[in-house]
């Protein structure tokens, strides 16, 4: 049996799937910075907490890394509305995704607070730094730079998972890549295609992250 690759029959579907890549990097970039905030937070709490925040934390932690994505997602958008908080697609899309990456970072990004030399930390009392101002200048920085390809890989995981809101009706790529399949019926066109865009986005994602890294932890 042969087939007959077509893909000149995705051309009148290129604007489908250009909206489809822009809201998946829309959700990418939002969903990392805040994520990568929350993480930050949360592994401070775990770190440098007292025992009820560190447990709070901890929990919170837990329930995300061992539950399904698609379940936390959906108990956001079809959940949450039973209790009165009604979100459109979007805005659980990044709620949920922002929850995640903000539990995988935290564990990330408390590795590398873990591996900061207590005499860095006692230099900087010594010097008269507050807690905030030892945290700021003397911690976070040197703790981003050793766990750094660890995180920039959570994040490129987080964004090859954004194919899941598709299934909250999030007019992300997937979505875009199951609504053109779904006209024409090259199915193989249609998605060797987006596993090529998907493909894109994550070296392209990877190349951000390293120059990011270059910048901000390179030796001086």
């Amino acid at each position: 049996m042969s087939y007959q690759f077509q893909f000149q029959e995705l051309l009148p579907y290129t604007d489908q799937f250009a909206r489809g890549v822009w809201l998946t990097v829309q959700l990418t970039v939002v969903s990392t910075v805040l994520g990568l905030a929350l993480g930050i937070a949360g592994a401070a709490a775990r770190r440098y907490g007292g025992r009820l925040l560190r447990s709070v934390v901890g929990t919170y932690v837990e329930l995300v890394r061992n539950t399904p994505f698609i379940v936390q997602l959906f108990f956001i958008f079809f959940g949450l509305p039973n209790l009165g908080v009604k979100l459109s697609a979007g805005e659980a899309a990044v709620i949920a995704m922002v929850v995640n990456l903000g539990a995988y970072s935290t564990e990330i990004i408390r590795a590398g607070l873990q591996a900061i030399p207590k005499g860095q930390i006692e230099a900087g009392q010594s010097l008269g730094m507050s807690g905030v101002q030892i945290f700021r200048y003397v911690i976070i920085r040197p703790a981003l730079g050793k766990i750094w390809p660890a995180l920039s890989s959570q994040c490129v995981i987080v964004m090859l998972g954004s194919s899941v809101v598709s299934q909250i009706s999030a007019e992300e790529l997937t979505f875009a890549a199951n609504f053109i399949q779904s006209r024409n019926f090259r199915s193989f066109e249609v998605y060797a295609v987006t596993t090529l865009l998907y493909l894109a986005l994550a070296l392209g994602l990877r190349q951000v992250f390293g120059l990011l890294g270059r910048q901000l932890f390179a030796r001086r």
